[in-house]
């Protein structure tokens, strides 16, 4: 197994680093005065106007839609594992680096399913000014009613009428859905409810200002408000044309699956960058203070903090290049188990170390002050997100369990 960055991606690596540096890291502070100054004229998700500028700047750079994978664009010729390595940079600044390079969730994933299975219109319509920048896009799939970690329980009904396409039913934590710019939401919904369980739902991409749709509320993570909203959305009615069938009808759930895959890649090397950040500020912190005579660097238990967030840091980033390298090597079809357990272990060892981090900073740790509340829900909102831990768990158990139960001997090498 190699995870080594090709010398093409290295030279992205370098490009990206430096525009954290001298464009991104600055305009963090930046960036949470004209959120607070949105916030307080009643605006909090209208887009930030210095956001807007790093996007320029990216994408002069050539920094631009580098999530794509290299057989979809060949233009930046990067691997699964090639990104992996540019989205664990732009994790050390979760809120600024991922939207400036136009590679923030949900829009990637959609992407992706727009690229593989919409049709020239839809691309056209939709998956083109995403790829520019120009929108913004949400995914609907959870709902309050259901236990939605099942995605087959998805009860929004989808029903033809003549060419149409009739939408009922609510969805909530659909995020990007509060940013002004989000103009189409890929609705997950039942279909054909006497098909086999895996062939009930349906695809179909919704704009947000179809009669019908009405974005409800806001809800907020931990406490937390994010620019682009984590919304409740109500379906009432809502009629759009059959062409806006996404892929075949009862293909719905395979392909939100598909979509979830390289998308956990992204999600967890960025979480590897945030923890990677923060442990620098803890090793900062601890150089600089002194409590009862010594600095705190000097205290074993500090120590220890450390050393257990470096190792779990590089546990889990070597397990999600895993990932990416099988993803390449052999498809993400045969990389579901690894798939699964980085989701798990990505966010726990993220929430880890924030929260190490926190007990070092004391009470400036769990204030505004500092980043690390918000890192701390952004990482523990990510156990739940795409699935949670649970289900994933059930997911690799099964992968070790069923062959025993089948009489196959499975020997790990």
């Amino acid at each position: 197994m190699d995870f080594a960055p090709s010398p093409r991606a290295q030279d992205y690596l370098e490009r990206t680093r430096a525009f954290l540096e001298e464009r991104v890291y600055p305009a963090e502070s930046v960036h949470a005065r004209q959120r607070a100054e949105l916030d307080a004229q009643g605006r909090p998700h209208d887009p930030v106007p210095v956001l807007e500028d790093l996007k320029r700047d990216a994408r002069a750079r050539g920094l631009w839609n580098l999530f794509l994978p290299e057989a979809t664009d060949p233009a930046h010729g990067l691997t699964v594992t090639d990104y992996a390595h540019v989205a664990a940079l732009t994790g050390r600044s979760p809120q600024l680096a991922p939207e400036a390079l136009n590679c923030s969730a949900p829009d990637t994933g959609n992407m992706e399913v727009l690229h593989h299975f919409g049709t020239e219109e839809q691309r056209r319509q939709w998956l083109e000014p995403l790829l520019d920048g120009t929108i913004r896009s949400c995914f609907g799939m959870t709902e309050p009613d259901v236990a939605s970690s099942d995605a087959t329980n998805v009860a929004l009904r989808i029903a033809a009428d003549g060419d149409d396409l009739v939408l009922n039913g609510r969805k909530w934590w659909i995020s990007g859905a509060a940013d002004p710019r989000c103009e189409v939401m890929l609705v997950l919904g039942l279909s054909d409810p006497d098909a086999p369980r895996y062939f009930q739902h349906s695809l179909v991409a919704v704009p947000l200002d179809t009669p019908g749709v009405e974005v409800v509320r806001d809800l907020t993570v931990l406490g937390f408000t994010d620019q682009q909203g984590h919304c409740e959305v109500q379906l009432t009615d809502v009629r759009v044309p059959a062409e806006n069938l996404v892929g075949e009808r009862g293909g719905g759930f395979l392909i939100g699956q598909s979509r979830l895959g390289p998308g956990r890649i992204h999600h967890c090397m960025r979480l590897i960058g945030l923890a990677e950040r923060v442990l620098e500020a803890m090793v900062e912190r601890a150089g600089s203070r002194v409590a009862f005579g010594a600095r705190l660097a000097e205290q074993g238990v500090v120590q220890e903090w450390i050393a257990e967030s470096r190792m779990e840091i590089e546990q889990a980033r070597l397990l999600t290049l895993k990932t990416a390298w099988l993803i390449d090597t052999v498809g993400a079809g045969h990389a579901r188990t690894e798939i699964a357990a980085i989701k798990v272990v990505a966010p726990r060892m993220t929430a880890r170390v924030v929260d190490r981090a926190i007990q070092l900073f004391g009470a400036a740790g769990v204030g505004g002050d500092t980043p690390l509340a918000g890192a701390y829900a952004y990482a523990r909102a990510l156990r739940l997100a795409d699935g949670p831990d649970e289900v994933h768990l059930a997911s690799v158990a099964r992968t070790e369990i069923v062959p025993y139960l089948k009489g196959e001997r499975r020997v790990r090498t």
